[in-house]
Formats: structure tokens, sequence, C-alpha cells
């Protein structure tokens, strides 16, 4: 189950984060949200300690906690989506097709002329999607 989603930009200034828990848990999430944008610095700085290459835009797992999973994205802007999940098997195929849904979700999002370049995403019809998206994670539909 994803608990939260975040959209960090090239500064790393949060555009967007959303939780998916009924739990008041909110500022523990932002917290590992944030200290995933170290890895994420790591493996962006360091390519030949980590495996991915700077072509690949899946970062895969930046770190397992207690409870849950952390899983990275790059964009070719620099902007960073992070996944949270209390899963503990899941497949990396789920998580690059959820990315792949995110990322194509975000760039309509940031092409509506009345968003401003670097500024938090506010549209309802982003938040939407996202939230459909994160139902379906897990279910093998490929759209």
């Amino acid at each position: 189950m994803i608990v939260c989603v975040a959209v960090v930009g090239h500064q790393n200034n949060p555009l967007y984060i959303q939780s998916f828990t009924d739990a008041d848990d909110s500022l523990k999430l932002r917290h590992i949200v944030h200290c995933s944008l170290d890895v994420v610095d790591e493996r962006v700085n360091n390519p030949k300690k980590s495996g991915p290459t700077l072509n690949e835009t899946f970062l895969g797992l930046l770190y397992p906690t207690e409870n849950y999973k952390v899983y990275g994205y790059l964009t070719n802007t620099k902007v960073k989506f992070i996944l949270v999940t209390t899963d503990l098997d899941v497949k990396d195929a789920d998580v690059r097709n959820f990315f792949r849904r995110f990322h194509a979700a975000y760039v309509d999002a940031i092409s509506n002329p009345f968003h401003e370049p670097g500024k938090k995403i506010t549209s309802k019809t982003f938040a939407e999607r996202v939230s459909t998206i994160v139902k379906s994670f897990g279910m093998s539909s490929t759209r």
C-alpha cells in the first residue's frame, strides 16, 4: 500500500506531497521524504558506486525503514518523485509502471499555462489523477 507520494523540485523544494493514510503521521512521512533526498543526491553525484546510469530515471529502492520502503525517480529536469510504501514485497515492474504514470500526470499538470514553474502544484485534476494511480498500484494493468 502506498502511504505517501511526493514531487520535489530541482532545488529540493517540495512541489507536491500527499499522504494516503488515515493516521496522523504526515510529519513522519515528510521526514522520510526529506531524508530520501540525500540518497537521491548521493546516487546522482556518484553513479559508479550505486548502479543506475545517468540515463536511467528510475532510481529504484532508495532505502528501507522498519515499516516502509522508499523508491525514487528522477526526471530529466532534475525533479524528484518519491514513493513511500508499506509493502515489503513490491515488484520493480509495478513501481516503474507507477512512476511512468505519475510522470505523465505531472507533465500534464505543469503543462497547464496557469501553472507557475517551480511553484507548488495545486491542481485538483492532478490530485485526482494521483489518487487514481495510487489506488491502482500493484494491479497488473498497463495503461
